[in-house]
This record gives structure tokens, C-alpha cells and sequence, in this order.
């Protein structure tokens, strides 16, 4: 007999929440609308859930995205309809890309309204169709349940990603006797004893591999396993766009990332390669260098290719080896192998050496001015603990953080792989909620932080003790380069005209100041850490410097 026994006359906004509570959900991100009010009612006795409210829908999804991506369990968003929806669209496509979990709930006018293009009325099934892994509308009370679980399990089951559900406006209000479902587990695939043979078999025969990490399902216990696999055999791991925390960077290992800003002697690594073994990793247009790198349909490359979603496999690359696998069951499996005679020591050597002498800053050009960012993030390499959260948006700043900073543990890299702009402190602000003991340290550049400067006020709302490195440079620097390569000294709608960031963060209660000579910046950084309360520097950098190897002259 279930122990789930229904509720006596609960709305469907209750049977929600309720649903919610026995899936585990602790954190909510939201801005409120009127169009979801029972929900609203609900989570205000659900004492197991946190709710926090975000000053604009698209930063609250961001919270959603960084938390599935801290926790690999779904992150939760509710917006309202319409506005609120096309709003919060920016997160699911960045869940979608990045294979995060999360679950956007969003209002909807009543069902006797629908079609007739009621007030805020949107299609939700059209409109997230090509983004999310699943987009439904409830339209029973009594299936509320039924659906939650589903939406837990298509968010965290094979390749993980976002899904939208549509709540009628009446459904919320109206009331029934319902049961409860069970939690929802996901289900992950596991590698056959065939397949590991396999592997081992192309070790065996290879003489430059490369091991090439990346997507999402990973945990601690995954990537010690990885790192355990890496260290016996003694084989070079390279990590995709933005997943440089799976292997602690340290190691000797790990050789660098294949992303925007890859170092040209890593890039010819890969070509070089004769067996490339890519572990989770889609191998997307950024990390193949647009499929320059790794050559589709059929690879230069023996193409080992592991990932948890069947879809996957073959969808772009003719794999030597296809294996369908979760992260944690392929690692595990990886843990198992016994080794074999390694081949290849100088290869992995010379990879390490190459990451090493790419990853060091080196003085500044003569004419540099202002705030050298190499050395900013040096310092916060060499000050931060191993378990610090680093985030960022998107910009060409954002290759400064890659290239010099070294993460050393599971799970401290928020960064989006869609190239979304003002992702970083909304991550960040979730990312200190849910990890208040840990140090959390966002950089954005200024069009970056211009996004949703107003989540300072969310940080401070929540005693979210974040600090925000802007890096201002007075103009949006990855359009500028390319704008400059491709129309020589004809510069159009790319220079900005900035508020006072110091006063902007004062204005919202946090702490603020302006660094504008790299010396500076250690004690700047201390007095910021002191502070107890959110925190922003403003790095007045040289707009010359587009990358840490180009100047725009």
C-alpha cells in the first residue's frame, strides 16, 4: 500500500509546491507575477524551500542554470506569463546548450481564455519547442504530480537540459484531492565490459593520445576517478569550452582548454593526435575549432566518443568507439582499468610544458595601460582556496580568466558555454546562496555587467556576499575585434558610455571601489574580502589590449 495517501482540498498551486519538497527542491528563483499567486501562497509554508526573487526574470533563470550546475539536481525558476516568459528565455537556451538541469515554471491565462489571445497569452509548446528537452501545459489538476515527476526525470535523465511547464492560471486555483508521486531518480546508461575492452585495445595501440573532457553529470567521486585514470596511464586531458574544473588543473596531467582562446600549440596537439578520447564532451562548433580540429563526419582522429545521450553519438561524428554512458558510470568503469606500459611520457610532458608556459603571464606590452588582467588573475589564483566559485559572463575578457586562471575542484567553474552576456553575477549571487562559506568572485566586463547590474540589489537583499570584478574597458570588446578585422578603423555602435560603477554599487548598499594600476589591486581585492557585504572593483583596463596576445593597433 503507498505511503503517498492524498491530501484533502489542496489548490494546484499546493500540490505543486508539495511536489516540489518530495523531489528535494530547496532553492527557488523567481520574480513574482499574479499569474501564479497560489504557488507564491504555498512556498511561503514550504519551510524546506529557500525563495529568492531576482530582479528580472532572465537573471533569475541564470540563478536556476548556476544552481543545476553546482548540484547536478534541476534548478527552479517561475516566471509569469508573456513578458516574464520571453524574459526567462535566455536561461533555458543556456541550459540547453550548457546541459544543465532545470525546470522553468510558467504562468498561464486560464484554459477557457486560451486561443483567443488572451492578455500576456503564449503558445509555451511553440515557443520553447527548438530550446528545452521538454515543454508541456498542464491541463488536469489531478496530473500535476504525474507531470513534476516526468519533468525531474527528462531534466536530470541521459543528456540533462531544461524543461518549460505552462500553469494555468485556474489549475493553480483550483482544488482537489490528489496523491503524491515518488521522487524522481535519473537514469543514466553504463559502459558494457565490451566497450572498456575496446578502449583499452586503442590504448594499446596508440602512441599520441589525448583525452578531451567536457559536458555535465560529473561529481567529486567522477572526476577523482578521471584523474585516477589520467595519472596511470599518463595521458594528457584537455578540457572543452568552460569545463577546465572536471581535472584539477594542477595536475600534471591536465593541458589546457580547447575554447575560444585555445593556445596554437594545443590546437596542433589535437590535429596531431592519433587516438582522441572525448568523455562527455559534444565536441561543438567552439571546442573542434569549427569541426577544423576534429574534422566531421569522420575524424582524422580514432574517435572514442562518450556520452550519456544515444542522440549524441554519431549525430555529428563517425566515432572509431561509441559509448553510451552517464559520467559517473563511465568514470567508475575508467577506475577499473588496469593500465598498460605507457608510450608516451614525452607527449604528455610537452603538453604540460606548453599549458604551463601558455597559462604563466607575461610582462605587459610596453605601451600597456591601466590594469593588467593577467596579473589580476594570477593573484586571485595564487589567494583564493581550491574551493572558491569563479563565474563570468561572455566577452573577451573572459579568455584573461581561461588561460590564467588554474580551477582545482568539481563544479567552481560558472561560465556559459552558450556565450550568453550577463550571465556571471547572477550565477554568482546563487552560487554564494548556496555555498554562503565559500569564497565567490564574478567577472564581468562592462556591457557584460550592464546586463543585470540591478542583481547587486538581490545580492544585498540576501546578504549574498559576492564580489563583482568589472573590467571596464569602455567599449564591447569582442565585437570591437572582430568589427576592426573585418572593417579596418571604421568603428561602429561599440564604444559605451558607463556609469559610475562605484557609485552604482554604493547606490545598492555595496561596497565599491576603482582600481586603475595593477599594484593596486591585491589590497583593493583584501578590503573587498573584508567588507562582509557584496562587493564590486572596477578595473579601468587598456581598451588596446583585445586579448592577452592582441592589441587592436
Amino acid at each position: 500500500m503507498s505511503d503517498l495517501t492524498p491530501q484533502p482540498g489542496r489548490t494546484g498551486g499546493r500540490i505543486l509546491v508539495d511536489a516540489l519538497v518530495l523531489n528535494g527542491v530547496d532553492s527557488v528563483y523567481c520574480v513574482p507575477g499574479e499569474s501564479y499567486l497560489p504557488v507564491l501562497d504555498a512556498l511561503r509554508d514550504a519551510t524546506a524551500i529557500r525563495t529568492y526573487v531576482a530582479r528580472h526574470e532572465g537573471a533569475a533563470a541564470n540563478m536556476a542554470d548556476a544552481y543545476g550546475k553546482l548540484t547536478g539536481r534541476p534548478g527552479i525558476c517561475f516566471v509569469t506569463r508573456g513578458p516574464g516568459a520571453t524574459h526567462a528565455s535566455i536561461g533555458v537556451h543556456t541550459a540547453s546548450q550548457d546541459s544543465t538541469p532545470m525546470i522553468l515554471f510558467v504562468g498561464q491565462v486560464e484554459r477557457g481564455f486560451l486561443g483567443r489571445e488572451a492578455f500576456q497569452e503564449v503558445d509555451y509548446r511553440r515557443m520553447f519547442g527548438g530550446i528545452a528537452k521538454w515543454v508541456t501545459e498542464i491541463e488536469d489538476l489531478a496530473r500535476i504530480p504525474e507531470v513534476l515527476a516526468r519533468a525531474f526525470s527528462v531534466a536530470m535523465s541521459g543528456r540533462p537540459g531544461p524543461v518549460v511547464i505552462a500553469l494555468p492560471e485556474d489549475i493553480l486555483f483550483g482544488s482537489g484531492v490528489v496523491g503524491d508521486a515518488h521522487p524522481s531518480q535519473a537514469v543514466q546508461a553504463a559502459p558494457t565490459a565490451e566497450d572498456m575492452d575496446a578502449l583499452q585495445t586503442l590504448l594499446g595501440e596508440a602512441r599520441q593520445p589525448l583525452v578531451v573532457v567536457g559536458g555535465s553529470g560529473w561529481d567529486e567521486q567522477a572526476c577523482a576517478h578521471l584523474l585516477g585514470f589520467a595519472r596511470r596511464y599518463g595521458l594528457p586531458v584537455a578540457a572543452s569550452f568552460r569545463r577546465q574544473d572536471l581535472l584539477d588543473n594542477r595536475t600534471d596531467n591536465y593541458v589546457g582548454q580547447i575554447g575560444l582562446g585555445i593556445s596554437p600549440q594545443l590546437a596542433e596537439r589535437v590535429k596531431a593526435a592519433d587516438l582522441l578520447i572525448a568523455v562527455g564532451t559534444r565536441l561543438s562548433e567552439v571546442s573542434s575549432g569549427g569541426y577544423t580540429l576534429v574534422q566531421s563526419p569522420v575524424p582524422k582522429q580514432k574517435l572514442v566518443h562518450v556520452h550519456a545521450d544515444a542522440n549524441e553519438l554519431g549525430r555529428v561524428y563517425q566515432a572509431r568507439l561509441a559509448i553510451n554512458a552517464g559520467m559517473r558510470h563511465f568514470a567508475k568503469a575508467l577506475d577499473a582499468l588496469p593500465g598498460v606500459d605507457v608510450n608516451w611520457s614525452a607527449w604528455t610532458r610537452a603538453a604540460r610544458d606548453a599549458y604551463l608556459a601558455h597559462s604563466t603571464p607575461q610582462p605587459p606590452h610596453p605601451d600597456h595601460s591601466g590594469v593588467d588582467l593577467a596579473q589580476v588573475v594570477a593573484h586571485l589564483n595564487d589567494v583564493l582556496p581550491d574551493d572558491a566559485l569563479v563565474s563570468n559572463g561572455a566577452g573577451n575578457y573572459t579568455v584573461w580568466v581561461h588561460r590564467f586562471y588554474r580551477y582545482r575542484r568539481h563544479a567552481t567553474e560558472l561560465a556559459p558555454t552558450s556565450g550568453a552576456m550577463g550571465y556571471g553575477l547572477p550565477a554568482a549571487v546563487a552560487a554564494k546562496l548556496k555555498h554562503p562559506q565559500r569564497q565567490v568572485v564574478c567577472f564581468a566586463g562592462d556591457g557584460c555587467f550592464m546586463m543585470y547590474p540591478q542583481e547587486l540589489a538581490t545580492a544585498v537583499q540576501y546578504g549574498a556576499a559576492v564580489i563583482v570584478i568589472v573590467v571596464n574597458n569602455g567599449m564591447l570588446g569582442t565585437i570591437r575585434m572582430h568589427q576592426e578585422r573585418e572593417y579596418p578603423g571604421r568603428i561602429s555602435s561599440t564604444s559605451l558610455q558607463n556609469p559610475g560603477f562605484v557609485a552604482l554599487a554604493h547606490a545598492f548598499g555595496a561596497f565599491g571601489e576603482v582600481v586603475e594600476r595593477t599594484e593596486d589591486f591585491p589590497a583593493a581585492f583584501a578590503r573587498a574580502q573584508a567588507a562582509g557585504i557584496p562587493a564590486l572593483l572596477e578595473l579601468r583596463t587598456d581598451p588596446r589590449q583585445i586579448t592577452p596576445a592582441l592589441r587592436l593597433e
